[in-house]
């Protein structure tokens, strides 16, 4: 097996475009993080690394910097190749995401020390069922931007402290620039919970996050949002629509799916020790 890596985005598309496009589901976050640096382009390159076997692609890795390498695309036959070139080519990477048993063989593969900073269940939005909650939703816009800035902040401190700081308020600009659908539950004139869907990519969208500030909680807003930003979502023409639940909050979990999602897989993420 051959690894390339790839210096232009051009070239790791030609080489991964099908292959990723074809199981969207799994690669929902390589599809959208590639859109992104496509459209927008980052102040970092991203590490971009296909494995070759028989002139065929039979894997991708990717690192879009600051966060750690995506392992979807990932085969069991390419982890020991991709550790030693992930290793030369992008030594600066915190850690790995993606499917459990792929990102866990790749951290353990690496023989450093990790914590598991994150588990969460995929899900796929089967018939949306709208909850009967008091309030009402609407799209986000520009005007909203100190918002949205303000509560993705929270949510990181929250659901993945490990996060690297980031401009929260230029990230908001550019998801709306992008065509993200930003979500907000209202009441009264107050908003109460917000959601985010990407703009489909080969039919798939993501939500997330979902975020509702503490004072706000157990009155079901978040799943609220979460529908109207589903079903934006759907307006959007997207076929399948994904999000990822904390495993260890079992009230989230239960409540997607009761507006309609249902349980795909279990992913993992870890971050090296230092």
């Amino acid at each position: 097996m051959d690894a390339v890596v790839h210096a232009t985005l051009e070239s790791f598309d030609a080489a991964t475009h099908d292959r990723l496009t074809a199981d969207p589901v799994r690669n929902t976050i390589a599809l959208t993080s590639l859109d992104r640096i496509r459209r927008l382009p980052a102040e970092h390159f991203p590490t971009l690394i296909t494995f070759h076997e028989d002139n065929q692609v039979v894997g991708s890795l990717i690192r879009t910097p600051p966060w750690p390498f995506q392992a979807a695309d990932l085969p069991p036959a390419a982890v020991d190749l991709a550790v030693a070139v992930a290793a030369k080519i992008d030594p600066d990477a915190p850690g790995v995401t993606g499917p459990r048993e792929r990102s866990e063989a790749f951290a353990t593969a690496t023989g450093k020390s990790y914590t598991e900073s994150l588990a969460t269940r995929q899900y796929r939005l089967g018939t949306l069922v709208p909850p009967s909650v008091e309030g009402t939703g609407r799209m986000a816009a520009e005007d909203d931007v100190e918002l949205l800035a303000a509560w993705r902040k929270a949510f990181l401190a929250e659901a993945v402290p490990e996060a690297p700081d980031e401009p929260t308020a230029e990230t908001m600009r550019s998801s709306l620039r992008l065509g993200n659908g930003h979500a907000l539950w209202v009441i009264n004139g107050t908003p109460v919970a917000w959601a985010v869907a990407s703009l489909p990519q080969a039919g798939m969208t993501r939500v997330g996050p979902v975020y509702t500030p503490p004072e706000h909680r157990r009155h079901g807003y978040g799943a609220a949002v979460s529908a109207i930003v589903s079903r934006w979502a759907l307006d959007q023409g997207a076929t399948d629509v994904l999000l990822f639940a904390d495993l260890t909050n079992p009230t989230s979990n239960s409540i997607y799916q009761q507006i309609g999602y249902q349980p795909l897989d279990d992913w993992a993420e870890f971050w090296w020790k230092h």
